[in-house]
C-alpha cells in the first residue's frame, strides 16, 4: 500500500517539477529568453493550443468557399439549382404531353378526316351544357328494381317524404311568364312578368354567393342552396342582401325592375341551375 503512494507521489512530483528553458546567445552567452515549465504545464497548453487549432480549421472550412473542395459536399446552392432545374423539368413534362395531346386532336381536322360540320357540332356540344331530362326517364326495368329494394324497407315512407320536402321551392315572384326556359336560343331562364318594387323572394333556404351590379343583367343576385341548387336573380330593382348573407325560403331578397342592357321591361329573369347544368324552374316550381 505504502508502495503504490510512492509511486503516485513520485508520478505527481515528475508533473509537477520545474524546468527551466533559456535561450542563450551563441557567442557572448548571454541569456535573452527563459521559461520555468513543468509537464504538466506542457500538457495543459498543448491541450488548449490543440483544440484553438481545430477551432480554426473548423471555422475556415464552414465559412470559406475552401468547403467546396472537400470531397463529397454539396454546396446549398447547387442543391437549389438541382431541384430547380428537376421541377423546371417536370413542368417541361406535363407541357409536352399537353401539346402532344392537343396536335393529335388537331391531326384530324389538319388532314381532312374530320369535316367543319362535325367540328362545329363538336363545340356546341362542349358549350351547351343542358341536361336533356328525357333520358331522365326511368325504364321498365329501372322501375321494378327500384320497386323492389323500397319494398324491402318496412318504413320506405319517411325517406321519401324526406327527399321530396328537400326539392319543394318557393315562387321568386308570382306573375305570367313572358319568355319560357329555350336552351336553343341559349336562354336558360324564365321570364316572369312583375310590377316594378314587388318583393323578390328566396325559393328556398340558401347562402348569398354574388350580390351585385352587371351591365347587361343589371342588379345580379345568385344563392347557394342545399342538394347542389343554384338560383340567380336578374334584373332587380335593388338589392337586399349581400355576398355571404343567410337567407331563408320565402325572404325578400329584392325587388323587381329593369336594369340592365339587356332589359325589355319590368320583369324577372330567374335561372336555376343543379349540378352544374341548366333546369327548367317551370318544372320545379309553380309560378301562378
Amino acid at each position: 500500500m505504502s508502495q503504490n503512494k510512492k509511486q503516485k507521489g513520485k508520478f505527481k512530483q515528475k508533473l509537477t517539477d520545474k524546468y527551466r528553458l533559456v535561450v542563450l546567445n551563441e557567442d557572448t552567452f548571454e541569456e535573452r529568453f527563459s521559461l520555468k515549465l513543468s509537464r504538466l504545464n506542457v500538457f495543459v497548453l498543448g491541450g488548449f493550443f490543440s483544440i484553438v487549432l481545430m477551432g480554426l480549421t473548423f471555422s475556415v472550412v464552414a465559412f470559406t468557399p475552401i468547403k467546396n473542395y472537400i470531397p463529397g459536399y454539396s454546396s446549398t446552392i447547387l442543391k437549389a439549382n438541382a431541384i430547380n432545374a428537376t421541377l423546371k423539368a417536370d413542368s417541361l413534362k406535363v407541357q409536352l404531353a399537353i401539346l402532344e395531346n392537343y396536335t393529335k386532336a388537331l391531326r384530324p381536322v389538319l388532314t381532312g378526316e374530320l369535316a367543319p360540320e362535325e367540328i362545329d357540332s363538336l363545340v356546341l356540344q362542349q358549350e351547351r351544357r343542358i341536361i336533356d331530362e328525357s333520358r331522365l326517364n326511368a325504364t321498365k326495368e329501372d322501375s321494378l328494381f327500384r320497386e323492389m329494394v323500397e319494398l324491402s324497407d318496412r318504413f320506405p315512407l319517411v325517406s321519401n317524404m324526406e327527399s321530396n320536402v328537400k326539392l319543394v321551392f318557393f315562387a321568386p315572384v308570382s306573375g305570367q311568364i313572358s319568355q319560357e326556359f329555350d336552351p336553343s336560343v341559349k336562354h336558360y331562364a324564365v321570364d316572369i312578368l312583375a310590377n316594378i318594387g314587388a318583393p323578390v323572394k328566396a325559393i328556398a333556404d340558401g347562402t348569398v354567393i354574388f350580390s351585385g351590379w352587371t351591365t347587361e343583367t343589371g342588379y345580379v343576385l345568385i344563392l347557394k342552396h342545399s342538394n347542389n341548387f343554384i338560383s340567380v336573380y336578374k334584373h332587380n330593382g335593388n338589392l337586399l342582401k349581400e355576398a355571404s348573407d343567410l337567407v331563408q325560403s320565402g325572404e325578400a331578397i329584392a325587388s323587381v325592375g329593369s336594369t340592365g342592357k339587356l332589359t325589355t321591361g319590368p320583369h324577372l329573369h330567374f335561372e336555376l341551375w343543379s349540378d352544374g347544368y341548366a333546369v327548367d324552374p317551370v318544372k320545379y316550381i309553380d309560378f301562378k
